[in-house]
């Protein structure tokens, strides 16, 4: 047969195949309705595991890997179904609406925002392109941050979540599922690090460079070449400053070209980051939700069962729903035997009925979930 015939075969195949596809999922629906009326869940492992050794028992051996996968995919995609006929609209996804509709047009020019470190932090900088007439306060830690959001001393907090070279700053995530808090906004700066000395100071002459942990991490091979010392700092204002109190000349800092100025420092080097497309994305926290006009990005997290195929179960659904997942992030949860947290950022709008079903069928499950807001990003 030639590839003609042989697609035209295929084509056969799958006629076939959908016309079954769409019994067995009607099939489902009846079943579905059966566990509701019995008040049986939907899930049942039992029955799953005993399908998947018969079928892969029917064919021949080489198969039998690809025949389970391609059956726990449909079990996935049948199981979402069913939870989708047996959940009505949730509790949370009519909060979502409600809050929707309370909150503001525009968001606040004028707030009382908590960041971490001094004056000339990326914090800051951030903060500035997310308010137009901010009031800030300067903690020294990110939970600190967080203690100032959650308390009510501040309205909002501006927290660094990822960068693009150095990836996640895990404690900020760490403490996402620590503190009650909501995300209202997000956006993504482009990074540039400058070498910035005491007058006198050159690049030969350095033994020390002082920065926060991810711009160390950000401008690696620029330190690697130099083969100096790094010292390292809560963030990069406070190296800055610390390198401008010490008078030293054969310490550095790596920060902001605006800390010269503020710190009467000298500019060594320009530009020092591994990669030019160096971005941080920082996201804008509140203690109380708030869902502003145009939100298309939501953030969640999910404790998932310690057991195979947990976290397989969950993106399926996001696949059968057509929901694109932007970031899964994995985090241990502390005095656990092996059990995480995971964050998901997903890109879909907030009015967009599958992200309404998928958010029902989580808190209808029983998951061990928490929606962590609806927001647009720059």
């Amino acid at each position: 047969m030639d590839i003609k015939e042989l697609r035209n075969e295929i084509d056969s195949i799958d006629s076939q195949i959908v016309k079954l596809f769409e019994r067995r999922m009607e099939t489902a629906a009846q079943i579905a309705q059966y566990k509701k009326d019995n008040g049986l869940p939907v899930y049942d492992r039992s029955r799953e595991r005993e399908v998947i050794n018969k079928v892969t028992s029917m064919v021949k051996p080489e198969f039998s890997g690809y025949t389970k996968v391609f059956y726990q995919t449909m079990f996935d995609v049948s199981s979402s179904y069913q939870r989708k006929m047996n959940s009505g609209k949730s509790k949370l996804c009519e909060k979502i609406e409600r809050i929707t509709a309370e909150t503001p047009q525009i968001r606040p020019d004028r707030a009382v925002v908590a960041c971490q470190g001094v004056e000339g932090a990326y914090s800051q900088h951030a903060c500035d392109k997310m308010f137009a007439y901010p009031t800030i306060m300067y903690f020294s830690t990110f939970e600190d941050v967080f203690k100032a959001v959650n308390s009510g001393l501040c309205r909002y907090g501006v927290l660094p979540v990822e960068n693009s070279t150095a990836g996640s700053v895990n404690q900020v995530y760490d403490l996402m599922s620590k503190y009650r808090f909501y995300i209202t906004h997000s956006m993504k700066m482009c990074i540039e690090h400058t070498l910035l000395g005491n007058e006198g100071a050159v690049e030969s002459g350095l033994k020390e460079i002082y920065s926060h942990e991810q711009a160390i991490n950000q401008c690696a091979d620029y330190i690697n070449k130099l083969g100096v010392k790094v010292k390292i700092c809560k963030n990069t204002a406070e190296a800055a400053k610390l390198v401008a109190e010490s008078g030293r000349t054969d310490v550095a800092a790596i920060g902001s070209k605006d800390c010269a100025d503020l710190y009467g420092l000298n500019i060594i080097s320009s530009s020092i980051q591994n990669t030019e497309n160096n971005y941080t994305r920082f996201i804008c926290i509140s203690k109380n939700p708030e869902i502003y006009p145009g939100a298309k990005k939501t953030s969640i997290m999910l404790t998932l069962a310690h057991k195979p195929g947990s976290l397989y179960g969950i993106i399926a659904r996001f696949a059968a729903l057509g929901l694109n997942l932007t970031k899964l992030e994995s985090r241990p949860i502390a005095g656990s035997n092996f059990e995480f947290m995971f964050y998901f950022d997903i890109d879909a709008s907030v009015y967009s009925p599958e992200l309404k079903e998928l958010i029902s069928e989580l808190e209808n499950d029983g998951e061990v979930f928490t929606y962590l807001g609806s927001y647009t990003e720059d």
